[in-house]
């Protein structure tokens, strides 16, 4: 019989991107709910940190180099993690970013963007995003259970200005969530659930500098962004792990193929 239920202690999460802010969040925070941590980053030394953080609050985790573009790697990191803890149930997607380089601005027009940064940001957030779920996934599939996050964004649904390469990326991971959910359920188990995430804005390292200036003050941009969210503040990075926590319990059993925005309304608002 269905309950609603939270708890997700003694899951395993491999996550992705998890030496960043966002991810990082979501390691710590979910270790604090007797999850077991598998932290996965391309810069081993920033993962470890935190893996060794959660170790020494009395927490499960473990550090692995992971590049996500490279499938040997991944599947490297996906036989270390079960010959760790014997399974996974959460994959988070969590690998991404944006480059100045592929966003218009004063010094760069849409006729001269960097089409090899372009590429770059397409390559972490969507391809990334792909292959680390074909790797882990077939897990998944042959276990016949399992949870895969994936972050998407606000700009899935509605383009931003300037942000060109990174707006369409993450409208590509939303429609991925879409397509995965449907595709595991058909063809392995209606047990395996995908949905994603949509933050709003938090001022992260990636888009920082389009929000802020030098001097800490908004940009005009930010205060924008800041007038369209009915909330009237950025969202911090604690905040995004409540979703996620809540997609990988039993309380979203029949949950599945959804992005859920996570953003203090700016979805909501049109501006009027």
């Amino acid at each position: 019989m269905y309950s609603v239920n939270f708890d997700i202690s003694g899951q395993v999460a491999a996550i992705t991107g998890a030496g960043g802010v966002i991810c990082g969040t979501v390691a710590r925070e979910m270790a604090k709910k007797g999850v077991k941590v598998a932290l996965l980053d391309l810069f081993l030394e920033n993962a470890q940190k935190i893996a060794d953080e959660i170790v020494a609050e009395g927490g499960d985790a473990i550090a692995v180099k992971t590049d996500v573009l490279d499938r040997a790697s991944l599947e490297a990191a996906r036989d270390k993690v079960v010959e760790k803890y014997g399974k996974i149930d959460i994959l988070i997607n969590g690998a991404g970013g944006n480059k100045p380089q592929a966003t218009i601005s004063k010094d760069i027009d849409f006729f001269h963007l960097d089409l090899n940064a372009f590429k770059w940001v397409f390559d972490l957030n969507v391809t990334g995003a792909v292959l680390t779920t074909m790797v882990f996934g077939e897990l998944l599939a042959k276990q016949g259970y399992g949870n895969v996050i994936n972050i998407a964004s606000m700009s899935s649904y509605h383009p931003l200005t300037n942000t060109v390469a990174y707006c369409g990326a993450k409208a590509a991971v939303a429609n991925f969530t879409e397509w995965m959910a449907t595709h595991f359920n058909q063809n392995y188990s209606n047990s395996i659930r995908v949905n994603a995430i949509a933050p709003g804005f938090l001022l992260t390292n990636q888009n920082r500098f389009l929000l802020t200036k030098e001097d800490g003050s908004a940009t005009d941009r930010g205060q924008r962004v800041l007038a369209k969210t009915p909330m009237g503040r950025y969202g911090e990075p604690v905040e995004m792990v409540g979703p996620i926590i809540f997609l990988c319990s039993e309380a979203a059993s029949f949950v599945n193929g959804a992005v859920l925005p996570v953003d203090g309304g700016f979805s909501s608002y049109w501006g009027v």
